[in-house]
């Protein structure tokens, strides 16, 4: 729970509430890639009453779906992204008549012009081998055997290739799954706008078109672009924008590269013979945001460089009774003058174009979300009512059958918190940052990003109430869900002169030097020796209450929450099939009055959500008190000398145990104080109001003079949590993993008075029986920092990766975990590929920090 990522709301049928039939009907709105896709995934999983409800024309409902160019790269740095679009490979190449699938396997090569590019393409191998595709890296020359068509002039120095990529014919797969689903029985209603979603309370209940309203306990928008006007039906608020991106066809070239059967009748460029028949790789050259796919003898290029060309999807008007690929609301008129410079670098890298011209060219509209991934599930306010938005056709099957299993058997098998709908904070809602950012998302699709990498635009849309002292100390702000997080202080460099040999920093790689300052070593050796601040306060805080506080707290939980009021309880939130869905603190601060500490919005909305089913006379508030309140971590061996200078309650062990709380006064400020630490060390997360947060900061850094006292950073915090062996919930933890996976299962009380949710799929589960878990690894050499994500080998074969990674400095070495196969045990060799380059590790007991807790303890 220590770096808030998001937990899921999607409900199963099993938790649907006011259900009208035993058979739940379900109309989804959109026959598009999405939309055809659900409703095929639903059939196979045994559901019938299903309608489909579309505003164009069936046979091309001019979205997305009907231009989109095809091209299929499935490695991506997200593992959720990447296995949706794996399965939509498979779904793909098994739709077929007539002997042709939807899918043409060309494989996919991506090429790199400069040496920063090469490099990055080296990390994206790893991303490869990592999530399971098969690829490798190919020299210039052998990118040039594999696309002849390619310069010879030095511009290209080596590629990645991957054999399973390729081009989707997605408006051909819409039409053979329209054929396959209504056999099954789903309705389609063609040329038939949605205007309206009827309600009763928080639940839908039916779909409103011209012609009637269809009766609905399920409605799902699979509208693409439209989903912003669709979800607004439903007063629901979807944070998409629809843009413009250009692609082009050319004219034939004389001599094409290509041996494919060739057609320039004028046909849809991408649903015709022409398109299954290509023959070379789809290609990306992401250094000039272009890329290529054959249309026989033609070529067609997709551009990201122009600037973002937000469209207002109602401004479309009406579709027309007639679409075709060159009439339909997703094709705008097409802007030349900003394709100019792609033109001109494309005839560079591909000169055979130099003899062709632009034979069509149009602005095509997607839709872009603020952090660039998927909205799927269901929002935290009305039940019943699902979206699938934001899915491009490469990760249309996987996002179907993601959603599918959700509905009908409790959960996705995929963890779905990179797409949950209510992943977002509500200043992320608004029409202003969602544009923003979504067209900042355009301008850096094929950017090379760091994963620490912050936005420079919007900033300081929510900053703690010791912003003003962090900046005074020189804080380095990085932005974590509107937060502005310090993760080191300037201040503290002078620190770096007293640090002990066996403490300084090793000399890191550029890769892993971004966003880094060897200040962090500095800060970690203070809180292992001294005295440290940390500002907690964005970690996300829930005030549960009321006579039913218990008994939803002890239904959701994995842990004995039912204690007297001080105690404070680390557990876990399970999903139906045992899949840890979030991990909390529950500290109980009187007999109805619970504070929570949870994961992100998405647990709100959960907790939220599960309170309405309580009964009238067992009722149960849930409210965020996050914005209003705020916390620092006091933590270090010399805590407490600093606390007894500003408080005359006690503070010792007897007086306030470890993981117990109470209300204390500190400089005469009321705050609750909870003994709780995720660096290691002794002390306290002390709360209070959002007014009286400065002058406790100031209190606290005022007594600590004397002890040495320092603010530390998010760097320093993640070494010292790692050394600790302590899980971050959606890397280290996420509900692909059970709690004996991940080494969490003391926090299971499956003895525990009362059923909870996940505990009967727990059953017969144990450390013994599970076939992986995640370890602890340490890097041979003591200085080859990895960042995360990075693939494990164990005797030559891949077998995991690494969720979380920091360089350990109370230990002197970098730290890795990984979920391994249960037979690689304590000292074991495994090997880590960081950009193409295999690092030696061993396998090490966890923690390597204090495993006998008597430094938090004491």
């Amino acid at each position: 729970m220590l770096f808030p990522l998001l937990s899921r709301s999607i409900q199963p049928l099993a938790t649907l509430s006011g259900m009208t039939t035993a058979t739940p009907r379900v109309v989804i709105i959109g026959a598009g890639i999405v939309g055809t896709n659900v409703a095929d995934e639903l059939v196979s999983r045994g559901w019938t009453d299903i309608t489909v409800v579309e505003q164009g024309p069936l046979h091309l409902p001019g979205g997305s779906t009907s231009h989109a160019p095809g091209l299929v790269f499935q490695t991506n740095v997200s593992k959720t992204m990447t296995l949706f679009a794996k399965y939509t490979v498979e779904k793909l190449l098994s739709l077929q008549e007539d002997g042709q699938s939807c899918f043409n396997q060309v494989g996919g090569l991506e090429i790199a012009t400069t040496p920063e590019r090469l490099e990055d393409l080296k990390r994206k191998l790893g991303y490869a081998h990592s999530w399971g595709i098969d690829a490798r890296l190919v020299s210039a020359a052998e990118c040039r055997e594999m696309y002849p068509a390619l310069t010879d002039n030095g511009l290209v120095l080596g590629g990645l290739h991957i054999p399973s990529d390729g081009v989707a014919l997605a408006a051909r797969a819409v039409q053979l799954l329209i054929k396959r689903t209504k056999a099954a029985g789903v309705r389609y209603y063609g040329s038939t706008p949605v205007s309206g979603i009827e309600k009763s309370g928080n639940r839908v209940t039916g779909v409103v078109t011209p012609d009637k309203t269809i009766p609905a306990d399920i409605v799902i928008s699979c509208a693409g672009f439209w989903g912003v006007e669709v979800g607004a039906m439903a007063g629901v608020s979807i944070p998409l924008l629809p843009m413009a991106h250009q692609y082009v066809k050319t004219t034939p070239l004389e001599h094409a590269a290509t041996n494919g059967e060739v057609s320039t009748n004028g046909t849809s460029v991408h649903e015709d013979a022409t398109s299954n028949s290509a023959k070379l790789p789809i290609l990306r050259y992401q250094d000039q945001d272009l890329y290529y796919r054959e249309h026989g003898t033609q070529y067609g290029i997709g551009y990201y460089g122009h600037r973002p060309m937000p469209v207002v999807a109602s401004s479309l008007g009406k579709t027309a009774g007639h679409v075709d690929d060159k009439n339909m609301p997703s094709r705008l008129g097409f802007s030349r003058e900003e394709f100019e410079p792609a033109w001109e670098l494309s005839q560079e890298i591909l000169p055979a174009l130099r003899k062709c011209e632009i034979a069509d060219g149009f602005d095509g509209v997607f839709s872009f979300t603020p952090d660039g991934g998927s909205l799927v599930g269901q929002p935290p306010d009305v039940d019943g009512f699902y979206v699938a938005e934001a899915v491009w056709v490469t990760h249309s099957a996987g996002v179907a059958r993601a959603l599918a299993e959700h509905l009908v058997e409790g959960r996705s098998k995929i963890d779905m918190a990179e797409c949950e709908l209510s992943r977002f904070e509500q200043v992320q809602l608004s029409p202003e940052y969602v544009s923003e950012t979504s067209q900042q998302n355009f301008v850096e699709i094929y950017d090379i990003l760091h994963p620490l990498q912050p936005r420079e635009s919007p900033r300081c849309l929510r900053t703690t109430p010791f912003y003003m002292r962090h900046r005074e100390l020189g804080a380095f702000f990085l932005e974590g869900t509107g937060w502005e997080r310090p993760y080191w202080f300037e201040a503290n460099a002078k620190l770096l002169q007293e640090l002990p040999a066996e403490w300084q920093p090793v000399e890191r790689d550029a890769w892993s030097s971004r966003y880094y300052s060897p200040i962090a070593a500095a800060e970690a050796w203070k809180t292992r020796t001294a005295v440290a601040m940390y500002d907690m306060t964005p970690l996300r805080r829930l005030e549960i209450s009321g006579p039913g506080a218990v008994d939803l707290l002890t239904r959701l939980t994995t842990g004995n929450v039912s204690r007297k009021p001080g105690a404070v309880t680390y557990t876990l939130l399970l999903d139906s099939q045992g899949g840890v869905r979030s991990d909390i603190t529950v500290a109980r601060l009187a007999d109805d009055l619970f504070q929570v500490g949870v994961n992100g919005p998405t647990d709100t909305a959960y907790f939220t959500r599960e309170a309405l089913k309580q009964t009238p006379d067992r009722p149960v508030n849930v409210r965020d008190i996050t914005g209003g309140t705020c916390c620092i971590g006091l933590w270090g061996p010399l805590s407490r000398d600093v606390i007894s200078k500003v408080t005359s309650d006690d503070f010792s062990n007897k007086g306030l145990a470890y993981f117990r709380c109470k209300k204390v006064s500190i400089a005469g400020i009321p705050v609750t104080a909870m003994r709780l630490s995720y660096v290691g060390e002794s002390g306290w997360e002390l709360y209070t109001s959002a007014d009286n947060g400065l002058r406790l900061w100031d209190a606290l850094w005022e007594a600590g003079q004397s002890h040495g006292i320092i603010a530390a950073g998010r760097t320093a915090f993640n070494s010292l949590r790692l050394e600790k062996g302590f899980r971050a919930w959606g890397t280290d933890v996420t509900t692909e993993h059970d709690p004996y996976e991940a080494g969490l299962d003391f926090a299971v009380k499956m003895d525990k008075a009362g059923d909870f949710v996940g505990k009967s799929a727990l059953a017969g589960r144990s450390r013994d029986n599970v076939v992986r878990k995640i370890r602890c690894l340490t890097v041979d050499d003591g200085r080859s920092v990895v960042l995360g994500k990075e693939p494990v080998f164990v005797d030559g074969e891949v077998k995991g990766y690494v969720t979380s990674a920091a360089f350990g400095y109370t230990v002197g070495k970098p730290i890795a975990y990984a979920y391994l196969p249960s037979a690689v045990v304590e000292g074991d060799a495994v090997e880590i590929e960081y950009f193409g380059r295999r690092i030696k590790a061993t396998v090490a007991a966890e923690p390597l920090y204090d495993p006998q807790m008597s430094r938090l303890r004491g």
